[in-house]
């Protein structure tokens, strides 16, 4: 790598070579790299060994896993996963977005409970502002009957609400939600960090924005990560994540695991990732709108035939004892 060699102070006068960036002390190069992003500090590790020795360093990835996710430093084996890459397998798994196309969206045989996540950890981070306004660690026993026959839903706030230093903006505020398998160490990120849509419900005065994920394209479900905010007073109330299929209703806990799984264990998306992650929700809105419009066309249709067989009956009927 020519560019990695270039003189740090350049050429001396005297034809002199300067200091090259090798020659700094291991000490200094570790704290130039600590203050990189993940991506950037990945992109480093590949350029020569001895930089990848100091980009797999696991203290700096787990500075760096604390500073995007406060609420996972209490996470156990949240650094197990990955063939003992521990921190780094973890941010590779947990800072992208998951590939639309990870859960497929054909038809295929109900998944055997038992070959699910027995147990989910949600690490949960809410920002407003740039300031982290809510870190929550939330356990769910995924392997109930309950859980697996009720529609898929985590709660990391319910009707307690909190305020925020400052007045809330939904449109403001991003959140991470990590979804963890502490059984396999794999991890996926649940949220779209910025809200994808913000909808305001006047009746009851309040805002949710939403920071949804598409998992199998555009016939699959969606991971709807919800922030219900209070505008009367001005708190979040409300943290949760549901799955939605493609008519809009709920899934069920065991097809939603399954959906998470396969999400897990699947590919992730890099460089554009947020940008298409709106426009597939995008897409999908469009589609349940359109697929409700046609539900309702064709039951006004049943409605109108309905109306004509029972409208025919009863002329029927009065022509009957009319020529009796």
């Amino acid at each position: 790598m020519d560019e990695l060699r270039a003189p740090a102070c350049g050429v001396g006068d005297g034809g002199g070579v300067g200091t090259v960036i090798e020659d700094l002390p291991t000490d200094v190069l570790a704290l130039v790299l600590r203050r990189l992003d993940g991506a950037s500090l990945a992109a480093v590790g590949c350029a020569c060994s001895s930089f990848r020795e100091l980009a797999v360093d696991q203290e700096t990835w787990r500075g760096l896993c604390l500073a995007l996710w406060p609420s996972v430093r209490d996470v156990l084996g949240c650094g197990g996963g990955g063939g003992g890459d521990g921190y780094r397998a973890f941010f590779a798994d947990a800072f992208p977005f998951p590939e639309a196309a990870a859960a497929v969206a054909s038809p295929a045989p109900a998944p055997v409970p038992w070959s699910l996540p027995s147990r989910l950890v949600s690490a949960v981070d809410l920002h407003h502002g740039g300031v982290c306004i809510m870190s929550r660690l939330v356990e769910t026993d995924t392997s109930s009957a309950w859980f697996l026959g009720s529609p898929f839903r985590v709660d990391a706030l319910v009707q307690e609400g909190f305020s925020a230093p400052s007045p809330i903006t939904p449109s403001s505020l991003t959140l991470s939600w990590i979804l963890i398998d502490p059984a396999s160490g794999r991890a996926m990120n649940a949220s779209s960090r910025r809200p994808v849509a913000v909808d305001r419900k006047w009746l009851t005065g309040e805002t949710v924005a939403r920071f949804t994920v598409m998992l199998g394209g555009g016939g699959g479900v969606a991971l709807d990560a919800a922030v219900t905010c209070d505008d009367r007073y001005g708190h979040v109330r409300e943290v949760s994540l549901c799955v939605e299929d493609g008519e809009g209703g709920g899934v069920s806990g065991q097809d939603g695991l399954a959906a998470v799984a396969a999400a897990m264990a699947g590919a992730r998306r890099g460089q554009g990732a947020e940008a298409a992650a709106r426009q597939r929700y995008e897409e999908f809105v469009k589609g349940k709108r359109a697929r409700k419009e046609w539900k309702a066309r064709r039951e006004g249709i049943v409605d109108l035939c309905c109306s004509g067989v029972g409208a025919a009956a009863f002329v029927g009927f009065l022509v009957m004892l009319t020529f009796r």
